[in-house]
This record gives C-alpha cells, sequence and structure tokens, in this order.
C-alpha cells in the first residue's frame, strides 16, 4: 500500500471530521487540489475546534501585529480578557455536555456583538479574549459592557429543555500608542483587571486607568514623516470615524 496515499487519506479524514470542505479526489494531482489542503490545514492549526474561534496561538500571533500597528500609527488598541463567571457549577450541576453547549454560546454572543475588524478568541477553557483596534479609552467602556450584556441576556439551551443564563467577567487593558509593547505584558494587565471584576463581584466590567498620551498633529507629523496640513487632515478624519464607530 502506497505510505503517501495513507498519508493523504489521513488529512482528508481529519478535514472532514473538522467540517471543513474537502477539495476535489479527482484533481488530486492538480495544483488546486494541494493548495486547498494546505489551506484546510492552516484553519484547522488556527482555529479552536469546539467554536470555531481563533486559538491561543492564532491570537496571540495576531497580538503581536497589532502592537506593531499601533507603535507605527499611535492608535489605541483595547484587549479584553473574559471569563464564564462559576463555570464549574455548570459542569458540576448539569455535566461537561451542558459546559460545552454553554461555552459555544458564549462564543455565539462575543462573536455577535463585536465589530468586523475585531477577533475573538477562545485562548482555553472558558477564558477567552477580544482584540479590538482603533479603540481609544473613552470608547472602551461601551464595548465592553456591549459584550458583558451580550452574554447575561442570552439564554442558553442545554438539553431536555432546560435552558441556563450565564454571566462573564471582563477585564481591559490598552496598547500604548506610538509604543511598541510586549505581548505577555498585554496580557497580564488585562488578567490583572479581569481578576479585579472577579473580586468585585462578577458579571462586571473593569477596565485600566490610561496615563494621556496625546501628542499634537505637528508631532504625529513628525513621527510620521508628513507635512503639517497632512497631519491635521489625518487627525481630522480620524475623529470623524471614531464618532461614527459605537453610535
Amino acid at each position: 500500500m502506497n505510505p503517501d496515499r495513507l498519508r493523504l487519506d489521513a488529512v482528508l479524514a481529519l478535514l472532514e471530521q473538522a467540517g471543513h470542505p474537502l477539495p476535489d479526489r479527482a484533481a488530486v494531482t492538480d495544483d488546486g487540489f494541494v493548495q486547498a489542503l494546505l489551506d484546510g490545514l492552516c484553519e484547522l492549526s488556527s482555529k479552536d475546534p469546539m467554536t470555531g474561534l481563533l486559538n491561543r496561538r492564532a491570537f496571540l500571533w495576531g497580538l503581536e501585529q497589532e502592537l506593531d500597528r499601533v507603535a507605527r500609527g499611535g492608535e489605541h488598541a483595547l484587549l479584553l480578557a473574559v471569563d464564564i463567571d462559576h463555570f464549574k457549577c455548570v459542569n458540576d450541576t448539569y455535566g461537561h455536555l451542558a459546559g460545552d453547549r454553554v461555552i459555544r454560546a458564549v462564543a455565539d454572543a462575543l462573536r455577535g456583538c463585536v465589530r468586523p475588524m475585531d477577533t475573538v478568541a477562545r485562548i482555553g477553557g472558558e477564558e477567552f479574549c477580544i482584540a479590538c483596534p482603533s479603540c481609544s479609552p473613552s470608547f472602551a467602556p461601551v464595548v465592553a459592557e456591549r459584550v458583558r450584556a451580550a452574554v447575561a441576556t442570552r439564554q442558553i439551551e442545554i438539553g431536555a429543555g432546560l435552558h441556563l443564563s450565564v454571566t462573564v467577567s471582563c477585564g481591559g487593558a490598552f496598547a500604548t500608542p506610538w509604543i511598541r509593547g510586549a505581548v505577555n505584558d498585554w496580557l497580564e494587565r488585562a488578567d490583572r483587571q479581569l481578576y479585579r471584576a472577579k473580586r468585585e463581584g462578577r458579571n462586571c466590567v473593569r477596565l485600566e486607568e490610561v496615563l494621556s498620551t496625546d501628542v499634537s498633529a505637528e508631532e504625529k507629523g513628525m513621527l510620521l514623516g508628513l507635512g503639517e496640513v497632512e497631519s491635521l487632515m489625518i487627525e481630522n478624519a480620524r475623529m470623524r470615524d471614531a464618532q461614527g464607530l459605537f453610535r
């Protein structure tokens, strides 16, 4: 038996089990077939199989790119750490299958309440993270509260006609404009605020305080190599966009 065929069948079986569309076997020698296999494997390696959200590894890579963007562009970005409250009680009371349904429902709620530019990930167990680019400290409370409320108002069917409501605690931290920070530091600061939300009653949001890092249009122009008029035009456009983000 051809060992290459064995490996191909294993890849196709893996994609099928994950619910990924399979390429046409009749085109096995075609470049498109190989590309479809590679695309499918890349997606499997980056997705959480239970929820379809990004997994921890892919999310951390995305945070690195976001920190680069913040350092170059000078805009805040928000990182939210989200944890399901009293999740162990759900598993202990209703069983792990019900717990899995709760995790999937919370993932759907988070995915449905963020902007297209935001990224939601399941980073382990009942823990999620959301990266929100171009999100200033003045908008962050609205974003975080929307996340909390989206879960709290959801009725989750856990089987046998039973429905359950759960809540989440949220902690948020900001990437500092014009500075290339470290991913681990950003995550740790968001986690500290999450633990604070847990200590202070759960089903709430806690965000870190941010020192002002505002710079003038002229200073931004110097950082970006732009003239004063161009800098003012960019700043005015950014403010107009920001005002419309969360109406």
